[in-house]
């Protein structure tokens, strides 16, 4: 089996994250449009863990556990939230949780608003690539 690259695996969970929004729509509390993007994603046949334990380090030694909301393939934390609108926090609260776990990428959805919302964090800062050709540059 060909294992999916980061950006092709968050973007299942993303569109898993629209259809259980088409559905539900906004409203619920976060409970269940996590258990309901766990149904999907899952459906969609993913690996997902719920509410599962990821160890926490400082300095290269666990000091505790942070509890993802969803741990998708082993390797994607994704964080949920049912609220009006996503705030430079809880961006910030992925990157600390993706610093602190040692996971490389993670995803912020809302599902509060008229839309979802998304934020997708990385624990090492990854540009966007440039189209530019650098060959066609004098």
């Amino acid at each position: 089996m060909i294992r999916m690259t980061d950006s092709e695996l968050t973007q299942i969970i993303i569109n898993c994250a629209y259809e259980v929004h088409r559905s539900l729509g906004a409203g619920f509390l976060e409970k269940v449009y996590e258990n309901a993007h766990r149904i999907k994603m899952t459906k969609a046949g993913l690996t997902v863990k719920q509410q599962h334990p990821i160890k926490v380090f400082f300095e290269g030694e666990v000091v505790g556990d942070y509890i993802v909301d969803l741990w998708v393939e082993e390797r994607i934390i994704v964080e949920l939230k049912a609220v009006q609108s996503l705030t430079r926090e809880h961006e910030i609260q992925l990157v600390n949780y993706l610093t602190a776990t040692k996971v490389e990428t993670g995803l912020l959805i809302n599902f509060g608003a008229p839309s979802v919302q998304v934020r997708r964090k990385y624990r090492d800062y990854k540009p966007k690539s440039n189209p530019v050709n650098p060959e066609l540059i004098l």
